[in-house]
């Protein structure tokens, strides 16, 4: 089962006092030198698991998640994407989804592959590349797992585990056109470049929310996914919470 739901997501706050001075460019490094902060900055998450009460939704810093909690529902079922990052030369790039068309729900949205963790599924890693081998043929061999990001909170009733991992770029693809429609590729620099990060007005629950998307061409990435990347970019920079 692919993941698609919506997560609520707010403009990134300034970076805290603390934070590394040279990180405040990410989109600047070189692929090498960020390679070598992916490895550094997921190590610095594992191996403790996230306690219950530590995710990401709507807000980064914990007290305005605080705020939605009540919003949000109190049983939660496990699930798992992985992000998907390629090596190419000089460049380092997101794979990401496009949902099937012909879906009923949330059809053509941008997503990472995933779904739900079976019970036959060793942990959140097992499941995450189990889904992605069954919506888009990447075969695992290719892939080398890093770490992972916070877990992500869903107002359909999933806890996600973002799950990151390299990607040799010899990989061939095979989609499953009952989840995928296609598959396109976002250069880590441009989601890095906070000029690319645009507030957007939702509603939610009878509340009003400033979100971040992350527009690349004729896509548009919002919702768990532009979630999930702005996580990623603040883990990077060393001021998520």
């Amino acid at each position: 089962m692919g993941l698609r739901a919506v997560a609520l997501r707010a403009v990134g706050k300034p970076v805290a006092a603390t934070a590394d001075a040279a990180l405040m460019n990410l989109h600047e490094l070189h692929a090498a030198a960020l390679r070598d902060l992916i490895v550094t900055r997921l190590a610095q998450r594992l191996p403790a698991l996230d306690p219950v009460d530590d995710w990401r939704f709507g807000f980064e810093d914990a007290t305005q998640r605080a705020k939605l909690r009540p919003f949000l529902p109190t049983q939660t079922r496990a699930a798992a994407v992985l992000v998907p990052l390629v090596m190419r030369d000089d460049e380092i790039s997101v794979l990401l989804t496009q949902r099937a068309t012909h879906l009923k729900n949330h059809a053509g949205q941008i997503s990472f592959p995933g779904g739900r963790v079976e019970r036959a599924d060793a942990d959140a890693t097992a499941a995450a590349l189990r889904e992605t081998e069954e919506e888009i043929g990447l075969n695992r061999r290719y892939v080398s797992i890093v770490g992972r990001l916070p877990d992500h909170l869903i107002v359909s009733g999933f806890r996600v585990t973002p799950v990151v991992g390299f990607v040799q770029s010899n990989f061939e693809l095979t989609l499953d056109r009952n989840e995928v429609e296609s598959t396109f590729e976002v250069p880590l620099r441009f989601i890095l470049d906070p000029k690319n990060h645009i507030p957007r007005l939702r509603h939610f629950e009878g509340h009003s929310v400033t979100l971040t998307d992350v527009p690349w061409g004729a896509h548009q990435i919002w919702g768990a996914t532009a979630s999930m990347l702005l996580t990623f970019y603040r883990v990077l920079r060393g001021d998520d919470e």
